[in-house]
C-alpha cells in the first residue's frame, strides 16, 4: 500500500458544535428569566411621551421617588409611611444640596395624589424635580 493511500483513508475531523449550542441557549434561557427578578424596585407602569429631556441626569445621580397604583411611597428603594415623606425628603435634601428629584409615578396613580407629592418635593427645595416617563417613537414628523 502506497503513502498516498493510507492518507486518503483516514478519517477527517468534523466539529461538533451541538453541545455548544446547547448550553449557550441554556444559559440565555437562565439569564433572561433572572435577571428581571433581581430587580427589587417596586413595580411601577410609566406613562409615555414624545419628547424627553435629552440630558435626563445632572452631575450626580438624582434621588428616586416612586408611587404606586395603590399609592405606596417609595424613596430610593425603600418604602416610606405618607407621615414620614416630608421629613425624609428634607433630611436628604439637607444632606446633598446638589442631587436633584425624579418622580416615577405609575400611570394609574390619581394626578391629583402625584401633584401633591410635586408640590411637597418644590416646597422642600430640591434643586430640580423630573418626572419619569416612558418615551415613544413618533410615526411621522410632528
Amino acid at each position: 500500500m502506497s503513502l498516498a493511500a493510507k492518507q486518503r483513508s483516514r478519517p477527517t475531523p468534523v466539529m461538533n458544535v451541538t453541545p455548544l449550542v446547547d448550553v449557550v441557549l441554556v444559559l440565555l434561557i437562565i439569564f433572561m428569566v433572572v435577571i428581571p427578578m433581581m430587580e427589587t424596585t417596586p413595580s411601577v407602569s410609566l406613562p409615555d411621551i414624545f419628547n424627553p429631556d435629552q440630558d435626563p441626569k445632572g452631575k450626580t445621580d438624582p434621588y428616586t421617588l416612586s408611587i404606586t397604583a395603590s399609592g405606596e411611597l417609595y424613596f430610593e428603594k425603600a418604602q416610606i409611611a405618607d407621615a414620614d415623606i416630608e421629613q425624609t425628603l428634607r433630611k436628604a435634601s439637607q444632606d446633598d444640596q446638589s442631587r436633584r428629584l425624579v418622580l416615577r409615578a405609575d400611570r394609574a396613580t390619581p394626578y391629583a395624589a402625584v401633584r401633591k407629592l410635586f408640590a411637597t418635593c418644590q416646597r422642600i427645595g430640591f434643586p430640580g424635580i423630573s418626572m419619569r416617563v416612558n418615551s415613544l417613537k413618533q410615526d411621522g414628523p410632528a
